[in-house]
């Protein structure tokens, strides 16, 4: 919807169309800010204290970029969408995070994806308001180096000392929460490494020409 009015320099319909974008952002941050506070309550086993941790620290920042979000849609002239219902029908996620509570090991797993698909949609909200709003911009694009780094925080636990991640190949939370609940099996440190060299093995043999005995 194109606001009554803008901020000086700007047309009612570039605001407008800013506002939508950053509309998505801001029922995503509060879906997000939600799920660090649900894995928060619900994380359980070795490790726990420090995530449990970890988790308010992430959701303090990520209510910060709500609050900063929310404050540039009004700014544009717009009504910010906080409600429950717009937050349900405005997130990019269909569904409601896939764990209840679970060992540390298994929510970083499905927090990994969690934060894949919310910074991935702040990048694709940075290429569309570049031309039309560079504050929008400047502001998405600090809100996602915050992220990247939060998304790091949780990776590496997930990570080999090569780089590798447990969750690399999965998609979904729960494929994920499952690949990174294995490392707390005897032996899963060595988990990823092995099963990456697996798949290259196997990569490398449909590869080579048969032979003919």
């Amino acid at each position: 919807m194109e606001p009554e009015y803008a901020p000086a320099g700007m047309s009612t319909g570039d605001a407008g169309e800013v506002t939508e974008i950053l509309q998505s952002r801001l029922a995503d941050l509060v879906d997000l800010s939600l799920t660090l506070k649900h894995v928060h309550w619900n994380v359980v086993g070795f490790g726990f204290i420090g995530i449990h941790k970890l988790m308010d620290e992430q959701t303090e920042a990520v209510r910060a970029m709500i609050d900063a979000v929310a404050e540039r849609i009004t700014t544009l002239g717009a009504v910010a969408a906080g409600l429950p219902s717009q937050v349900v029908e405005g997130r990019s996620s269909d569904n409601d995070y896939a764990l209840g509570r679970g060992p540390v090991m298994a929510h970083l797993g499905a927090l990994d994806k969690v934060y894949e698909r919310v910074i991935s949609r702040h990048r694709d909200a940075i290429s569309a308001v570049e031309e039309a709003d560079p504050v929008s911009e400047d502001l998405l694009i600090g809100q996602t180096a915050t992220l990247d780094l939060q998304h790091w925080f949780v990776r590496a636990h997930l990570s080999d000392t090569a780089g590798n991640l447990a969750t690399f190949d999965n998609d979904s939370e729960i494929d994920a929460a499952a690949a990174a609940a294995s490392l707390l099996q005897p032996g899963g440190e060595i988990a990823i490494e092995n099963k990456r060299q697996n798949e290259l093995d196997a990569e490398n043999a449909q590869k080579e020409p048969a032979q003919i005995t």
